[in-house]
């Protein structure tokens, strides 16, 4: 019978890197909680009509790359992205209705149907903030101050953080005639899919992937050129308040995001260390979208972040997160009687957080030393009927060979966290 695989586009993550996830995710929560946001958690499949609602019809999200399945008369999607259904679960549950602004962040797993490369996968895991209730740029600043202290902490480097103002509705109006007055003698020369975007949402045309389209839009007409006064004067602000805090940014007028609920702010932090598909965080303001999906209308902005990505560009830039743990102590029982010692040992010390292990494959002496060797353990010790009887065994450091002999009482579990204890400060004494 053949083996079955994973699907195209997905991951296992091993015990060997869980870590770094677990590091990176920890992270991530502490550096949200130092500015104030809460996790949240939604479903992972939601109603289809709150995507086409919230992320956009005409964007290639959800024309191209939803998994949407029909169960019954009911339609469900799992979730391309996490602003939609936090911001359902927001209005739903009457988080808008308490003191704003409203700060949340998520760790959660999205789906798009799209072609797998490097750091863009079918199934990923995206880090992401929403807070609700401010219209002033300097809520822009604190998000994308926040992503940026994210960045730091983790140990990304080679990083630009890229801004733009996509204006209001007002501003894109006036915006989106140009662009058709832009792109209207090419038409035929488009992919089909910026012929239908022409029509609807001509913006799209400039987040399309096309050579061609892009190509052709190259000197399309820019927003920052349409803004409105009051939108000027947001991004101005904006600018001032990032220049005052020390963070360096690009104006980059081609930035347009590729979800339409976003409205004046979208920014990107990019890279040239993973490739072409080089941002490795994203968001912006979305004013109108509370009000899209059926709340009163409410200021927000957000960013996403994906860890998988996040994760390869650390990989690419030779940073490591954290190192595995390894087993503190794997005890070698030679006999039944030292056996059940053991297990009785491994119990008591794991109740104090120490990582022990102990032979339940009835391994010979040799079989044992190579396996404890192999999982990293940082000290074994051989238990027989001679220590038992004696009431006292030799702990040994596996790294350095140093032996010390321990007595088998009831202190045996406090003695041996005394030592470990003073001997990671010593190795981190010797790495200084």
């Amino acid at each position: 019978m053949a083996l079955l695989k994973r699907p195209n586009g997905t991951e296992d993550i091993l015990p060997a890197a869980s870590r770094e996830w677990q590091a990176l995710e920890q992270l991530l929560r502490t550096t949200a909680d130092t500015y104030g946001f809460s996790e949240i958690r939604i479903p992972t499949f939601e109603q289809t009509e709150l995507f086409c609602r919230g992320v956009g019809e005409t964007t290639d999200v959800v024309q191209k790359e939803m998994y949407t399945v029909t169960a019954r008369e009911s339609t469900f999607t799992l979730r391309p992205e996490g602003t939609a259904g936090t911001i359902r679960a927001m209005l739903q549950n009457g988080l808008l209705n308490e003191a704003l602004p409203q700060r949340v962040y998520y760790i959660l797993s999205c789906f798009r149907h799209e072609r797998p490369q490097a750091g863009r996968l079918r199934e990923f895991h995206q880090f992401g903030v929403e807070m609700a209730g401010s219209p002033h740029p300097a809520a822009d600043a604190e998000v994308i101050g926040l992503a940026r202290q994210i960045l730091e902490r983790v140990g990304v480097h080679n990083v630009e953080l890229h801004i733009n103002s996509i204006g209001c509705p007002d501003c894109r109006k006036r915006y989106h005639e140009a662009l058709r007055s832009y792109f209207m003698p090419h038409r035929e020369e488009l992919c089909e899919t910026c012929q239908e975007r022409l029509d609807k949402n001509p913006m799209r045309l400039l987040d399309c992937k096309s050579p061609v389209c892009g190509e052709i839009g190259k000197d399309a007409p820019v927003i920052l050129d349409y803004l409105c006064e009051e939108c000027s004067a947001h991004f101005e602000k904006l600018k001032a308040l990032l220049t005052e805090q020390g963070i360096a940014f690009t104006v980059d007028p081609r930035i347009v995001r590729g979800l339409d609920y976003y409205t004046r702010t979208v920014f990107e932090f990019v890279t040239t260390d993973i490739g072409a598909q080089g941002t490795v965080c994203g968001g912006g303001r979305y004013d109108g979208l509370i009000a899209q999906l059926g709340g009163a209308p409410t200021p927000a902005l957000g960013f996403g972040m994906g860890l998988e990505r996040l994760l390869l560009t650390l990989h690419k830039q030779g940073t490591v997160l954290s190192e595995p743990k390894g087993c503190d102590i794997y005890i070698v029982p030679m006999g039944e009687a030292a056996a059940d010692k053991a297990m009785l040992l491994t119990a008591q010390l794991r109740q104090e957080g120490i990582c022990a292990q102990t032979d339940v494959m009835g391994r010979s002496l040799r079989a044992q030393m190579k396996y404890a060797d192999k999982i990293g353990a940082r000290y074994t010790m051989v238990l027989g009927d001679n220590e038992l009887a004696q009431g006292e065994a030799v702990l040994k450091q596996m790294q350095s060979g140093e032996k010390l002999t321990v007595a088998l009482d009831d202190k045996f579990v406090s003695r041996f966290s005394d030592i470990e204890i003073a001997d990671r400060l010593a190795g981190a004494a010797a790495a200084l």
